[in-house]
């Protein structure tokens, strides 16, 4: 289908990550398998975190060897140091693995302590050894979170951003997550970040990673698109947003809602590339997995009456 936006359904990773309550492993591909059907061409399948500190991705292994693969679809694991991309590899070798892997780091340095256990000068030693021990074998994302403010620290300088990403692009990682990981910005600084950085580093690919904590997400993402970027993180229902372990706002801050997301768009006459036939009834399996009503509105109100008859 033609699609002027990609979205990257980060549900069976982001969204579940901070579910105390473990979701087995068939019902995490099942899940998968319904993003494949619904025609996302890049999808967050799972962390390669330490089993230890998130239970929730013990099964990353068999996760990756159960889903069913969609030509040219890009299936991502989240690698936080050398250890994960380790088993990324291992995985990836005996034909079982991600083809696209995440490089954390945090553009604060509270941030990178708190969910990295690492300063930053020593995150950023760890993604340029990930690159050399992930030896080509990936598409390569750098995830920026706290990209525009810190629970720890407050407010981001956007000079940290620009400098943080010509670091990811010293490194010849040429994608981007910018993440609002708070759900603290605003629809004015989001189009001047993404501005600024689009004129900075005409050949990045910039991916917009947005929290909806207070209710802007959805106008964050059109202010994204309308500075021009073309790539888009969400998860079902709003789910997930920090590890079980460390909670922002209260624990309220969960992803953009992917059925918001595409009714918006599509509304607008802007192409996603998603089967909307299927939206609604693949956001209300992601909230039976988890056992829970999730926060997407158009799933209690059905589609917008302007994309047709669609309900």
């Amino acid at each position: 289908m033609e699609r002027d936006v990609i979205l990257n359904e980060c549900f069976a990773r982001d969204g579940l990550q901070n579910e105390s309550d473990l979701v087995d492993t068939a019902s995490k591909v099942a899940l998968i398998d319904s993003f494949t059907d619904l025609g996302f061409q890049r999808i967050e399948a799972t962390s390669y975190a330490n089993p230890e500190r998130v239970p929730q991705f013990a099964d990353a292994s068999a996760v990756l060897a159960g889903m069913r693969r969609g030509q040219g679809v890009l299936y991502k694991a989240s690698c936080g140091n050398v250890r994960a991309v380790e088993r990324a590899n291992a995985d990836f070798d005996r034909g079982a693995g991600p083809n696209e892997i995440s490089l954390l780091a945090s553009a604060s340095e509270g941030h990178s302590k708190k969910n990295l256990n690492a300063t930053k000068a020593e995150q950023w030693e760890r993604i340029s050894e990930m690159i050399a021990v992930a030896a080509g074998r990936y598409n390569l994302v750098g995830s920026l979170s706290v990209a525009f403010a810190c629970p720890f620290d407050g407010p981001v300088s956007p000079d940290i951003v620009a400098q943080d990403c010509a670091r990811f692009a010293d490194l010849g990682v040429s994608t981007i997550s910018l993440g609002d990981t708070i759900g603290a910005a605003t629809p004015d600084r989001i189009c001047d970040m993404f501005e600024s950085l689009a004129t900075a580093h005409p050949k990045l690919t910039f991916v917009a990673h947005f929290h909806d904590t207070r209710g802007l997400g959805l106008a964050n993402c059109l202010a994204a698109y309308q500075a021009g970027c073309r790539y888009f993180d969400t998860a079902f229902g709003g789910a997930g947003g920090h590890p079980a372990r460390i909670k922002y706002g209260n624990g309220y801050t969960g992803n953009v809602a992917t059925e918001d997301l595409v009714n918006m768009f599509e509304a607008m006459g802007i192409r996603t590339g998603i089967d909307l036939g299927g939206l609604i009834d693949t956001a209300r399996r992601c909230e039976a997995a988890i056992g829970r009503e999730l926060l997407g509105k158009v799933t209690r109100t059905g589609l917008s009456p302007f994309l047709g008859a669609l309900q």
